[in-house]
Parts: structure tokens; C-alpha cells; sequence
């Protein structure tokens, strides 16, 4: 049987690995606006990053990691389910929503011209 600390940590393990993984999804994504390389790279990207906002509608701005985390913990913390700094976890959403708001712009200039 596995203890919850260890749940736990398994979750923040996943949740950390998933958060990485859709910085690279961003940053990729802004590179290839910034150079003008608009390639099927950056429309999966776009693809991912729907999918992604459609799962938080559905679960109501909460990942389904963090509803499980919470099954293990009682923290307060706005990372208590994940491995980010505090002030990260916090604002999570509106960093990268700005950022991809900043892709989606220069994206538009770049169809444009």
C-alpha cells in the first residue's frame, strides 16, 4: 500500500513534469513566432494549449492534479502540489496566459504581413 506522502509526492513529481513539459509547448511557441517560423509545430502547440484550457473550464480553473493532491494534503500553499516556488505556483495562470496572449499577438502580425 502506498502512504499518501508518497501520493502526494507522486503527484507533485507528475504535475512538476507536466508543467515543464508545457513551458517547452510555450517558449517553443514564442520562439517560432519571434523567427516567423510558422510550421504544424506551433498549431499543435496551439492545440495543446486549448486542450489544456478546456480540461481547466471543465474542472473550474483547478487541474486534475491539484483536485487529487488535495485527497492528500490540507496545505494552504499555492504549491502544495506541485514543485514550483510559492510565488510561481500562485500565479501560474496569469504568467503564461499573458505569455501566450504575446504569442497570439505577434502570431497575428505575423499572418498579417
Amino acid at each position: 500500500m502506498i502512504s499518501p506522502t508518497t501520493k502526494l509526492k507522486l503527484i507533485k513529481i507528475s504535475h512538476s513534469i507536466i508543467w515543464l513539459f508545457f513551458n517547452g509547448v510555450i517558449f517553443y511557441m514564442l520562439y517560432a513566432v519571434l523567427v516567423d517560423k510558422i510550421d504544424k509545430w506551433l498549431w499543435i502547440g496551439y492545440g495543446l494549449i486549448i486542450t489544456e484550457a478546456i480540461i481547466l473550464v471543465i474542472f473550474k480553473l483547478f487541474c486534475p492534479l491539484t483536485i487529487l493532491a488535495r485527497r492528500y494534503s490540507s496545505s494552504q500553499k499555492a504549491n502544495f502540489d506541485i514543485y514550483l516556488p510559492e510565488w510561481l505556483a500562485k500565479h501560474n495562470k496569469a504568467v503564461y496566459t499573458s505569455i501566450v496572449g504575446v504569442i497570439t499577438i505577434i502570431l497575428i502580425y505575423r499572418l498579417l504581413n
